[in-house]
């Protein structure tokens, strides 16, 4: 993962941001940016090469990109194509679990992945019918993130995510769902799945 900071790109998210009906504080400076990323970037280094490996592993998919840009900015709602992340003023560990969470999109649309997870995919649209397509999306993501928090880091971390984006229905009836069922089986019917 290669940390990038874009002052034009962070300049319009701070104008993009203003759009979104969320409080976001005070928005930082170049200078803070800068140094988050310093500190984010110690931080993802100690796990970096265990946590993609584990992804790959769990998932039965490959990274195919040698390098993945990662541009942090101010304020954003994170996404995983481009790779954009805020600062997250509270819980710099959580700069961290949103990577993870970006990285797991990221994997499911490297080169060649798609076409391998297609079955995976329709078995999903199948059984959960009823979602909205953003849930869908995410409940192998969620399962394939809850395996990742209990076996790099710990419970408290997943309950503390599952918390943090519990105002957003799509993500928390996803995370529902990967509660009721058990992440395990989710992950099984899914990578049984992927060819």
């Amino acid at each position: 993962i290669i940390f990038k900071y874009s002052p034009v790109y962070d300049q319009n998210w701070k104008e993009w941001i203003k759009i979104y009906k969320r409080k976001t504080g005070k928005y930082p400076t170049t200078n803070q940016i800068l140094s988050y990323i310093k500190k984010v970037e110690k931080l993802w280094r100690k796990d970096e090469k265990k946590i993609l490996e584990e992804l790959s592993n769990v998932t039965g998919l490959k990274w195919r990109s040698e390098f993945i840009y990662c541009y942090v900015v101010g304020r954003c709602i994170p996404f995983s194509d481009p790779l954009t992340l805020p600062v997250y003023d509270k819980y710099p560990d959580d700069f961290i679990d949103t990577l993870i969470h970006e990285l797991i999109h990221q994997l499911f649309i490297q080169k060649g992945n798609k076409k391998k997870t297609e079955k995976a995919w329709n078995y999903i649209d199948r059984k959960y019918k009823e979602e909205s397509h953003k849930t869908r999306i995410h409940i192998p993501l969620h399962a394939i993130h809850s395996h990742m928090y209990l076996k790099s880091f710990n419970e408290k971390r997943l309950n503390r995510d599952i918390r943090l984006i519990s105002h957003l229905p799509d993500y928390k009836k996803a995370w529902e769902i990967v509660q009721k069922e058990g992440y395990q089986k989710i992950i099984k019917e899914f990578t049984k799945r992927v060819k």
